[in-house]
């Protein structure tokens, strides 16, 4: 219980999307804390290791240090949490989607639905336009060649009138 009120004081980068991104995070926190381990048994000193930029800016918004071994606990702690808890919404589209359409997307469902919601893009070029939402348990076609399959009788009604009105 106490994890999960010190995991929901921490904050989700924009740049960290999916589960995808929380499993790269986790295996370089983990070789981190394992150099850090082996400096101290060894009693020698650590440079600051490199880190990849979605890591410094987990830390960063988090005000957390790679030095300090309890920082390093807490942020593991969150990504295991996160794998275990956060809601995860998949959503495929005709086409890559740009990457500001896919922050302003992120931006919208972490501040309406969860600040710690993750997402995945994918792509599925027979939806035409819009997109297919996809979580745990609910799916919500918002593609066009749904739109039509739905409106299918319309537009055969539409076509058979404009042919009998050309042909009387």
């Amino acid at each position: 219980m106490a994890l999960e009120a010190t995991s929901r004081s921490l904050k989700l980068p924009l740049s960290l999307t999916g589960p995808v991104d929380v499993a790269h995070l986790g295996r370089e926190l983990e070789l981190i804390d394992s150099s850090y381990q082996q400096a101290e048994l060894r009693h020698t000193k650590l440079a600051d290791p490199a880190t990849s930029p979605l890591l410094a800016e987990l830390l960063e918004l988090n005000q957390l240090s790679l030095v300090q071994s309890a920082d390093r606990a807490l942020a593991s702690q969150f990504l295991v949490w996160l794998t275990k808890t956060a809601p995860d919404v998949h959503i495929s589209f005709a086409s890559n989607p740009s990457a500001n359409f896919t922050k302003k997307l992120l931006t919208w469902l972490r501040t309406n639905i969860s600040p710690f919601l993750l997402v995945s893009v994918g792509l599925e070029p027979a939806i035409a336009a819009g997109c297919v939402i996809r979580t745990t348990n609910k799916s919500f076609d918002l593609s066009l060649r749904q739109r039509f399959q739905d409106s299918r009788h319309l537009i055969v009604e539409a076509l058979r009138q404009t042919i009998e009105d050309h042909n009387p």
